[in-house]
């Protein structure tokens, strides 16, 4: 499909974009399948399948020469090896979260993303931050503050979650490579420690792969199944619709996750998740209202003739 077909495709966006965002927001139900294993393994077997299920695909739609050019440059590798390195440490996070019920938490820093993406921005881009965006961001420091206040306990999973996957976000702008063959640079520079730590628990007869069933090997092989599969879908997604859409539709993820820990996991939502969840819904209002109103001001100056 050509990228003006693509574009002009908004229904099939909104469809991958939903499947996307859904595939991710039903993820800790795939690790709570296999919580019973260390975090470490559990991201040591996540790395090493997805290398295989991301090299799959990249045979399927003829991409290796994104691959080969990436691993051509140096500071290109050395950029991915970042990103590498903050997306290893979300993906731990992430799954020790779901092991030790603290999923509610984990969608907390997937909800406040935008509001550290914005944070970065200004940081390090020099990008104008504004007056409602500010107010955004300052709703967002409210609610984590009440739950420090109230309840003691820093959020520091939600807080880990989102400034690694703002940061991320960051670097991987430096890195002009595709979704997926990024992604396959990146599990490759960190699957040489992942297959020795692998081979260590073997060597030690504790390692769960070959031992404790085809079924549950079939679950650990699946971990780059569902790791490469959302993200295709989303980079089919980002190419289809605007980015402001893309933006919009991606808090179906953590909305998904929060309804999973309560309904599904049985976490408890308190009084005092109510308050903090309510300050960052609102902050996450009057970012995406600024972002709608920006949007269609742009648009609008672009379709006025001159």
């Amino acid at each position: 499909m050509s990228a003006e077909t693509a574009r002009a495709d908004p229904i099939a966006g909104v469809g991958l974009a939903v499947a996307s965002f859904g595939l991710w927001g039903l993820l800790p139900v795939y690790f709570k399948a296999v919580e019973m294993l260390p975090a470490t393994e559990v991201l040591a077997h996540r790395v090493v399948w997805s290398l295989l299920w991301t090299g799959l695909l990249l045979t399927v739609v003829v991409q290796w020469s994104a691959v080969r050019a990436a691993f051509a440059e140096r500071r290109m590798v050395a950029t991915l090896a970042g990103s590498a390195l903050l997306i290893g440490i979300n993906w731990l996070i992430f799954i020790w979260a779901v092991a030790h019920d603290r999923v509610l938490e984990a969608s907390l820093g997937y909800f406040i993303t935008p509001l550290f993406n914005v944070l970065t921005g200004r940081i390090f881009l020099g990008e104008a931050l504004g007056r409602t965006r500010a107010l955004a961001v300052a709703l967002a420091a409210v609610g984590v503050g009440w739950m420090l206040w109230q309840v003691g306990v820093v959020p520091w999973v939600g807080l880990s979650l989102g400034a690694l996957f703002a940061t991320y976000g960051l670097v991987r702008k430096m890195a002009p490579v595709a979704a997926a063959p990024g992604l396959f640079v990146e599990t490759a520079l960190l699957t040489p420690f992942a297959a020795v730590y692998l081979g260590w628990l073997a060597w030690q007869g504790s390692g769960a792969f070959g031992t404790v069933g085809p079924a549950f090997d079939g679950l650990l092989v699946a971990a780059g199944l569902v790791t490469a599969l959302p993200l295709i879908l989303f980079a089919g997604a980002a190419r289809r619709l605007r980015l402001t859409t893309v933006g919009l539709l991606f808090y179906m993820t953590p909305t998904m996750q929060m309804l999973l820990a309560v309904l599904a996991f049985g976490e408890p939502f308190t009084v005092d998740h109510a308050v903090t969840f309510a300050c960052i819904w609102l902050a996450l209002a009057l970012y995406s209202g600024r972002s709608l109103y920006q949007y269609r001001v742009d648009r609008a100056r672009l379709e006025t003739p001159h």
